[in-house]
């Protein structure tokens, strides 16, 4: 069994982004970021390719969603995946 978590950084306002939507495969899931700007899923999460898409309008003015796009390996038993996020560029890592 695979967790998923993921965490939004307002990077520009130098906090966390509160109460962004985020989707996971297209609706298999769906949450919101917390005052922290984390999200939990209660999901066995799978082996393979999976999706997380970020509403991100209300954070910036150029990127009005974010999808990041990660890979699964069967042994895994958590995935993180953060977002860092300022008005006109994004980053992403392999969170722990």
């Amino acid at each position: 069994m695979t967790t998923l978590s993921t965490h939004v950084l307002d990077t520009a306002a130098g906090a966390p982004a509160a109460d962004i939507a985020v989707v996971l495969d297209g609706g298999a899931a769906e949450g919101r970021t917390d005052a922290d700007g984390r999200c939990r899923f209660d999901v066995d999460l799978g082996p393979g390719t999976h999706r997380l898409t970020f509403d991100t309008g209300a954070r910036s003015a150029f990127y009005p969603e974010v999808t990041v796009t990660f890979s699964v390996p069967a042994d895994r038993p958590h995935v993180h995946v953060p977002l860092l996020l300022s008005p006109y560029s994004y980053s992403t890592y392999l969170g722990s």
